[in-house]
C-alpha cells in the first residue's frame, strides 16, 4: 500500500471536523450523498459480489463495511465476527476503524456505536471520509493533490469547450456542460458536444450519467433533478462522482503508457536475441575455419624436387591474398558486433552477455594467435626447404661432376700398377719405370684432396636428407674403396721396382725432368679445367664481384702458364734430339710418365676454350644480381616508407581517442576521416605485396636495405585496420550510452578528464589498482565487497582491466534520475489494476498481439501451481522480462 502522508490529509479534513462538530445537513444535500455514496460503494462491492440498498442499515454490522475496505484497499483485515449481538456488530465496526486509522486518517467524532445504531450523519460521514482516502487523496497534477488536484485536472480537460467554467465542485456542474466535456475530452465517439445548449441541463446530465453508466462502467451516483432542483448541489457527492471519471480516464491511459513500455522492453529484448544468436553462429564459422586452415600449415612433409615445393609456396601465397582477408574482416566485426551487444544490454540492465564455453572474444583471439603462429612457421619452414634443394641440386651436380672426373683418372690405374714389366727390362728401363712410378705416387698424393672433396659432398649431402642419397654413397664407397686399393698397389709395385733399382742405372735425365715438369703442369691443368667447369650458387652482387676477381686474377696467370708450357714442349724435343742423335734404345716413349706433349697441348687447347665460357657465365650471374639488387632497393624504400606511416597511423588514433577536444561526434568524424585515407592507402599494401612476391619468386632471401619485412607490414596493416574499427565503434557505444543516459558533453569531458588522468600506463584502459585510486577521488568510501560489486560491473570478463566505455556505463548508471525496477513496478500496478497479478487475456487486450505471445511465452517458465492459472504476480513478472538482475 502506497505511503500516505497524514499531515496532508489531517489539513485537509479540517473543514470536515466543523461538519462533524455542526451536525447540521441540508436535506436536499443528505438525498444526494445517500446516493451517491450508495452508488460508489456499490461500484466497489459488485467485484465482490454483493451490494447495499440503506447506507445507514446495511452496515451496521460491520460485515459489507469490513468487506467494502478489503476490495478498495486489496488488502486482508481481521477476521470478522460471524454473531447477531450488538457487541459482535460494533467489534465488526471497530475493525473497519481501526484499519481507516492505520492509514493515516484522523477520524473525529465518529465511533462504532453511532454506526452500529444507524446514525445517517455518522454513516455519511464516515463513508466519505474513506472516498477521500482512497480516491482522491492520490490524485496529483503538477505537485497538487486531493481536492485541489482533481479540481486542476477538470480545468486542464474542459479548458478548451465554450460555456464550460470549472471553478468548484458544485455550482459549476449544475448545467451538465462540465460532465458533458469531459467524456467528449476522452471519448468523443460517445457524445456529439456541438449540440448541446447550456440552457438544458437536464438534457446535459441525463446525456452524460446515461453514457458514462453505459460505456465508460462508472454507476449513476445522482438523478438530474436532484442538481437542478438545489441552489447549491452537494460539493463531496459531486466530487465523488467526478473522481469516478478520473480514475476511468486516468487509469486508460496509465495502461496504454505501461502497454508502450512494455512493448519496447520485448522489442530490444528480441532484438538483443538475434544478436546473440549471430554472435555465436560467426564465431563457430571462424573457430571452425582456424581449426580446419592450422593443420594444413603444420603440415611439414617436404617435397623431393624444387618445382614440388615452390608449387606449395604459390599455394601459400593464395592462402595469405585470397583466404585470410575476409576472415580478417570476420575476425574485427565479430569484435564490434560483441561489444555493442555489451552496451546495449547495460542500457537495458540486462545481465552482460557471456558466449558459450570456447566462444569468448579471447578464445577467438587465442585461436587466431596459434594460426597466426602456424602461418609463420609454415613460411620459414618453406623458404628453409626450397634453399635446401637449392643446395642439395648444387651439392648433387657437384659430386657427379669430381665423381665422373675422378673415375676418369682412375681408369686403367688398377692394371698398370699389377703390370710385371719390370721383370725384362734393362737398368736404363728400370729406372725409368721407378721414375715413372715416383710421378704417379706425386700424382696420386695430388687427387688425395679431390677424393677427400667428394667424400665430403656426399656426407653434407646425407645430412641434408638428400633423396638419393643411396646411390650417392654407393658411388662413393666405391671411389673411397678404389682409393685404399689403388694406395696398396702404389705401395707393393714401388717396393718391386725399389728392389730392381739396385741392378739398374742408367737413368735419362731429361725424360726425368720433364716427367716432373708435365705432371704438376698436367694435375694444373686439370684443376684449371674442374675449376672453370665447376658450377657455382651466389646470393648477392659482392660474391659474384668475388668470383669475377677470382677468375681475373686466374687469367693474368695464363701467360706464365703459357712458357711452361713451351719450356716442357722444349724438353721432350730435346728428348727426341737426343735419342735420335745417340739412338738410345727408348722406342720412342718417355719412360718416366704417360704424359705426352700431344696430351699437354690438347689439354692447353681446352682450357682456353673454357675461359669465355666461363667469362660469359660470370656475366650472365652478374647481371641477374643487379637484377636482384634493384628489386631489393624497391622493396626496401616502399618499405621504409610504409612501415613508419602505419606506426604514426597507430599513435594518431591513440590520441584521438583520448583527447577531449570537441564533441564525441567530433572525434568520431575525425576518425572516420582517418579510416578513409587508411582504407585509400591500401593500393601501396598491395603494390608492396606484388613488389614481396617478385622478390621471393627471385629467391632473394635478405635484403640490407631495409629492416622491415613483408610479414611485419602485414601484421602492421592489420592491427591498424583492427584498431581504428574498434575505437570508431568504442566512440558509437559512448554515444549510444550518453544519449540513453542523458549525459551532457560537460559530463563526458570530466568522465574523460578522470579516465586520463589515472590510465597511468596510457594503454586506453586502467587497471584495477588505478581504477580504485580514480574510485576513491571522485568520493567513494569503499570496503573490499563494494568495490568487488563494482568490479563485477564494469569488467564482467574478469580481465583485470576497466575500458572507457565500462567506466562511462557505470558513471551513468551511478547518475541515473529513474530505476528500472520502479518502471516495471508502475506497469505492473497499471495493467493489474486492483489485483495482485496480471492474466493472460490482459496481455493480449492491452500489448500488439506478436509482442503480447512473446511476453505470454517468456513467461511461461515462471508460473507455478500456487500461483492463479494462467497469470503472474510482480517478481514473476519482472524475472520473465527483464531476467534475475537487481530488479
Amino acid at each position: 500500500m502506497d505511503h500516505y502522508d497524514s499531515q496532508q490529509t489531517n489539513d485537509y479534513m479540517q473543514p470536515e471536523e466543523d461538519w462533524d462538530r455542526d451536525l447540521l445537513l441540508d436535506p436536499a444535500w443528505e438525498k444526494q450523498q445517500r446516493k451517491t455514496f450508495t452508488a460508489w460503494c456499490n461500484s466497489h462491492l459488485r467485484k465482490a459480489g454483493t451490494q447495499i440498498e440503506n447506507i445507514e442499515e446495511d452496515f451496521r454490522d460491520g460485515l459489507k463495511l469490513m468487506l467494502l475496505l478489503e476490495v478498495i484497499s486489496g488488502e486482508r483485515l481481521a477476521k470478522p465476527e460471524r454473531g447477531k449481538m450488538r457487541v459482535h456488530k460494533i467489534s465488526n465496526v471497530n475493525k473497519a476503524l481501526d484499519f481507516i486509522a492505520s492509514k493515516g486518517v484522523k477520524l473525529v467524532s465518529i465511533g462504532a456505536e453511532e454506526i452500529v445504531d444507524g446514525n445517517v450523519k455518522m454513516t455519511l460521514g464516515m463513508i466519505w471520509t474513506i472516498i477521500l482516502r482512497f480516491a482522491i487523496q492520490d490524485i496529483s497534477v503538477e505537485e497538487t493533490s486531493a481536492k485541489e488536484g482533481l479540481l486542476l485536472w477538470c480545468q486542464r480537460k474542459t479548458a478548451p469547450y465554450k460555456n464550460v467554467n470549472i471553478q468548484n465542485f458544485h455550482i459549476s456542474w449544475k448545467d451538465g456542460l462540465g460532465f458533458c466535456a469531459l467524456i467528449h475530452r476522452h471519448r468523443p465517439e460517445l457524445i456529439d458536444y456541438g449540440k448541446l445548449r447550456k440552457d438544458d441541463p437536464l438534457t446535459n446530465l441525463n446525456t452524460a450519467f446515461d453514457v458514462a453508466e453505459k460505456y465508460l462502467d462508472i454507476p449513476k451516483m445522482l438523478d438530474a433533478e436532484d442538481i437542478v432542483g438545489t441552489a447549491r448541489p452537494d460539493e463531496k457527492a459531486i466530487m465523488t462522482y467526478v473522481s469516478s471519471f478520473y480514475h476511468a480516464f486516468s487509469g486508460a491511459q496509465k495502461a496504454e503508457t505501461a502497454a508502450n513500455r512494455i512493448c519496447k522492453v520485448l522489442a530490444v529484448n528480441q532484438e538483443n536475441e538475434q544478436l546473440m544468436e549471430d554472435y555465436e553462429k560467426l564465431a563457430s564459422d571462424l573457430l571452425e575455419w582456424i581449426r580446419r586452415t592450422i593443420p594444413w600449415l603444420e603440415n611439414r612433409v617436404p617435397e623431393n624436387t624444387m618445382h614440388a615445393m615452390q608449387q606449395k609456396l604459390e599455394d601459400f601465397r593464395d592462402y595469405r591474398r585470397l583466404h585470410k582477408p575476409p576472415k580478417v574482416q570476420e575476425k574485427c566485426q565479430l569484435e564490434i558486433n560483441f561489444n555493442t551487444l555489451q552496451t546495449k544490454l547495460r542500457l537495458s540492465n540486462r545481465p552482460a552477455f557471456m558466449p558459450s564455453e570456447g566462444r569468448m572474444v579471447s578464445d577467438i583471439n587465442n585461436a587466431w594467435g596459434c594460426l597466426e603462429q602456424a602461418e609463420k612457421g609454415y613460411e620459414e619452414w618453406l623458404l628453409n626447404e626450397i634453399r635446401r634443394l637449392e643446395r642439395l641440386d648444387h651439392l648433387a651436380e657437384k659430386f657427379r661432376q669430381k665423381a665422373s672426373i675422378h673415375e676418369a683418372w682412375t681408369d686403367g690405374k688398377e692394371l698398370m700398377l699389377r703390370q710385371k714389366d719390370y721383370e725384362m727390362a734393362t737398368l736404363s728401363e728400370i729406372k725409368a719405370l721407378l721414375k715413372k712410378h715416383e710421378a704417379f705416387e706425386s700424382d696420386l698424393a695430388a687427387h688425395q684432396d679431390r677424393v677427400e672433396q667428394i667424400a665430403a659432398i656426399a656426407q653434407e649431402l646425407n645430412e641434408l636428407d638428400y633423396y638419393d642419397s643411396p646411390s650417392v654413397n654407393a658411388r662413393c664407397q666405391k671411389i673411397c674403396d678404389q682409393w685404399d686399393n689403388l694406395g696398396a698397389l702404389t705401395q707393393k709395385r714401388r717396393e718391386a721396382l725399389e728392389r730392381t733399382e739396385k741392378l739398374l742405372e742408367t737413368i735419362d735425365e731429361l725424360y726425368l725432368e720433364y716427367a716432373k715438369r708435365a705432371a704438376p703442369f698436367n694435375n694444373w691443368m686439370e684443376g684449371a679445367m674442374e675449376d672453370l667447369q665447376d658450377t657455382f650458387i651466389v646470393h648477392t652482387i659482392e660474391e659474384i664481384q668475388g668470383l669475377t676477381t677470382a677468375h681475373e686474377q686466374f687469367k693474368a696467370t695464363l701467360p706464365d702458364a703459357d712458357k711452361e708450357r713451351l719450356a716442357i714442349l722444349g724438353i721432350h724435343n730435346e728428348v727426341s734430339k737426343i735419342v735420335q742423335t745417340y739412338h738410345v734404345n727408348m722406342a720412342g716413349t718417355n719412360p718416366y710418365t704417360t704424359i705426352t706433349p700431344q696430351e699437354i697441348n690438347g689439354k692447353w687447347d681446352h682450357v682456353r676454350q673454357l675461359v669465355p665460357r666461363r667469362d660469359q657465365a660470370l656475366t650472365e650471374e652478374h647481371a641477374r644480381q643487379q637484377h636482384n639488387e634493384r628489386l631489393r632497393k624497391q622493396f626496401g624504400a616502399q618499405a621504409n616508407v610504409i612501415g613508419p606511416w602505419i606506426q604514426t597511423k597507430m599513435e594518431e588514433i591513440g590520441r584521438i581517442s583520448i583527447e577531449m577536444h570537441g564533441t564525441l561526434e567530433d572525434q568520431l568524424s575525425h576518425l572516420r576521416q582517418y579510416e578513409k585515407s587508411i582504407v585509400n592507402y591500401k593500393p601501396k599494401i598491395d603494390q608492396l605485396e606484388g613488389d614481396h612476391q617478385l622478390v621471393q619468386e627471385a629467391l632473394i632471401f635478405d635484403n640490407k636495405h631495409t629492416n622491415y619485412t613483408m610479414e611485419h607490414i602485414r601484421v602492421g596493416w592489420e592491427q591498424l585496420l583492427t584498431t581504428i574499427a574498434r575505437t570508431i565503434n568504442e566512440v558509437e557505444n559512448q554515444i549510444l550510452t550518453r544519449d540513453a543516459k542523458g549525459i551532457s558533453q560537460e559530463q563526458m569531458n570530466e568522465f574523460r578528464a578522470s579516465f586520463n588522468h589515472f590510465d597511468r600506463k596510457k594503454t586506453g584502459m586502467m587497471d584495477t589498482d588505478d581504477f580504485r585510486a580514480c574510485l576513491i577521488s571522485m568520493g567513494y568510501n569503499m570496503g573490499e565487497a563494494e568495490f568487488a560489486r563494482i568490479m563485477s560491473i564494469v569488467d564482467p570478463n574478469r580481465l583485470g582491466v576497466v575500458t572507457f566505455q565500462a567506466f562511462i556505463d557505470f558513471m551513468s548508471r551511478e547518475t541515473a534520475d529513474t530505476d528500472t525496477a520502479d518502471q516495471v513496478m508502475a506497469s505492473f500496478k497499471i495493467l493489474a489494476g486492483d489485483k495482485n497479478y496480471i492474466t493472460v487475456d490482459e496481455l493480449r487486450r492491452e500489448l500488439p498481439p506478436d509482442q503480447a505471445e512473446y511476453c505470454i511465452a517468456r513467461m511461461a517458465p515462471y508460473t507455478g501451481p500456487d500461483a492463479v492459472p494462467g497469470a503472474l504476480d510482480y517478481m514473476s513478472f519482472s524475472t520473465a522480462l527483464y531476467g534475475e538482475s537487481d530488479l
